[in-house]
């Protein structure tokens, strides 16, 4: 028994997870110290806050790291999973020794601009690996979550609000043009960090209702090898039954639906839309995720 649970804990998979915080602290320890501290580019959150009191006392941006999450993370014990705080754990302690150990390396670039973007896809890249892994670099989320149970405000509300006031600290006691750059900074982190996690094969949603549900169902599986699903629906003005053709194709695909389409019923209603991640048959498989 003992054995069997050991094993379940220290599963293959729990060991990629512990791997993907380790490359993902790693990517941003870097992406830190050779973008955005010596640059004087505002990160939100913990990261944020040592960043300043690096510039305002000299003080190590690593430590004060892991000595602001220490308390976030008694208070979060409640509050979290055991394996998301573990890992969130290792996470920032990779975090904070990686951030002292590359305290030295070059800086890449004094154009500020460029290291608010090229220190946002690197930043993007490390936490998205992290995110996929079941972990965080712990900080403010873990306090959003508690006021969040104590105050009427949303988790978002008040992580919003807690960026706020590192970027007007930053414009304050910097420049206006730090808190500039620190939002280009993190809108770029922000959209990697979905990138990483939803893939890069976009995909399309297809939906079209027409007078031959069963002849375009048919065409697409035949020719595209496509999964097609038929949907009942009712004209809300018409009050005619109809039958409502849906399937998920590649963008390349996109244009073969629409011939086919067209070709069997030109007067088809047909609606594409975005679909950023598909896992199943013919698409992205369950491993992984």
């Amino acid at each position: 028994m003992f054995r069997q649970r050991l094993r379940n804990a220290f599963s293959w998979k729990t060991l990629e997870y512990f791997l993907g915080v380790t490359f993902g602290a790693v990517v941003v320890g870097i992406s830190m110290n050779t973008f955005i501290i010596p640059n004087r580019i505002a990160d939100g959150g913990v990261t944020g806050i040592a960043i300043i009191l690096h510039y305002l006392y000299q003080w190590p941006v690593g430590w004060v790291v892991f000595i602001l999450n220490v308390p976030l993370f008694v208070l979060g014990l409640k509050l979290v999973g055991r394996k998301f705080l573990i890992l969130s754990f290792w996470g920032v302690g990779l975090l904070s020794l990686t951030l002292q150990v590359t305290t030295h390396m070059p800086v890449l670039t004094k154009d500020t601009l460029l290291s608010a973007i090229f220190g946002g896809v690197l930043t993007g890249v490390g936490m998205g690996v992290i995110f996929r892994s079941r972990g965080s670099l712990g900080g403010t989320d873990i306090l959003a979550v508690f006021l969040s149970r104590t105050t009427p405000l949303s988790v978002g509300q008040i992580l919003l609000g807690m960026d706020a006031l590192i970027f007007t600290a930053t414009a304050i006691l910097f420049r206006p043009e730090a808190a500039m750059y620190a939002a280009i900074y993190m809108f770029i982190a922000t959209r990697v960090i979905d990138l990483v996690q939803e893939g890069m094969s976009h995909s399309k949603a297809v939906m079209v209702i027409t007078r031959e549900p069963g002849a375009v169902a048919g065409e697409i599986m035949a020719k595209l090898g496509r999964g097609v699903t038929l949907f009942q629906a009712e004209g809300a003005y018409s009050g005619e039954a109809k039958k409502v053709v849906y399937c998920v194709v590649g963008r390349t695909e996109l244009t073969q639906v629409k011939e086919i389409v067209h070709k069997l019923d030109p007067e088809a209603f047909l609606t594409v839309s975005e679909v950023p991640e598909v896992v199943g048959e013919g698409f992205a498989s369950w491993k992984g995720h």
